[in-house]
C-alpha cells in the first residue's frame, strides 16, 4: 500500500472520532477507504498527511489499543 498524501477535504473522506473524545481537540480520527483499509489523522492537523493501515494491521492496532497494549507505562 502507498502512503496516502491527498488532504482529506478535497478526497471527500468521512472522518470519525470516538465519542470517547474530549473537546480538548486531542483526537485521532479514522477514515474508511474502499478497499477496507483506514487512514488515521491528528484532528488538529486535518490538512496533514494521513498514516494508511490495510485493514488487517488496523484491526490489530484497535485489538492493541482497547487490551492495553499503548498504556503509558
Amino acid at each position: 500500500m502507498k502512503p496516502y498524501r491527498g488532504a482529506a477535504p478535497a478526497a471527500g473522506l468521512s472522518w470519525i472520532r470516538s465519542s470517547h473524545s474530549g473537546a480538548n481537540g486531542d483526537c485521532v480520527e479514522v477514515a474508511a477507504l474502499p478497499d477496507g483499509s483506514r487512514l488515521l489523522r491528528d484532528s488538529k492537523r486535518p490538512h496533514s498527511p494521513a498514516i494508511a493501515l490495510g485493514a488487517g494491521l488496523f484491526d490489530a492496532f484497535v485489538r492493541s489499543v482497547t487490551t492495553g497494549g499503548f498504556a503509558a507505562r
